[in-house]
């Protein structure tokens, strides 16, 4: 089965029909944030007068820092798994979302620029938050017929189960 990609439409309650993706591989893009907290995670050791013995909580700061997590609930019915992700801050575009097979993949980069110039004061900020979750959802879904959306911050995402991963219900009989 190819990966294939669902975008997430406007903050209004739309839909989305899953297409081929175009994106990075995402074993690629887990190497290349596990690059960008060790070099965050080192930074932080630099500062604090490379005092051995905090390796694991210098990571978990930078992992903190660079990482915002993404609350999931999953939901399995017979016919389809429903998965409502919290996403607070980003917009349909700034979204990735990746199925292939039972494999679940939610991606997003948040940039912000903030500038005033009051007289000769220039004030610039920028603020950047990125998410990354890969689920391994229970059941194979048919990623043709994948749908999402978004509203308020929240993302859901109708997974309609492969045809042969549909649970059916066998009456034993009594053997004679």
């Amino acid at each position: 089965m190819t990966a294939q990609t669902a975008t997430a439409m406007q903050p209004a309650q739309t839909s989305a029909v899953a297409k081929p993706a175009a994106t990075e591989n995402p074993f690629d893009r887990m190497q290349e944030m596990y690059d960008t907290i060790a070099k965050r995670a080192f930074e932080i050791f630099d500062n604090n007068g490379r005092w051995f013995g905090n390796e694991l909580s210098d990571w978990l700061q930078a992992e903190s820092q660079l990482l915002h997590p993404v609350h999931l609930e999953i939901a399995e019915s017979d016919e389809v798994l429903t998965v409502r992700a919290e996403v607070p801050g980003f917009t349909a575009k700034e979204l990735d979302i990746q199925v292939e097979g039972n494999r679940l993949i939610i991606a997003g980069k948040h940039e912000s620029k903030e500038e005033s110039t009051k007289g000769k004061t220039i004030y610039s900020e920028r603020c950047s938050k990125e998410i990354f979750r890969s689920v391994q959802l229970p059941s194979d879904v048919d990623s043709s017929k994948v749908n999402a959306s978004l509203k308020d911050g929240v993302l859901n995402i109708e997974l309609p189960k492969a045809p042969h991963s549909k649970s059916v219900h066998i009456e034993p009989k009594a053997a004679s």
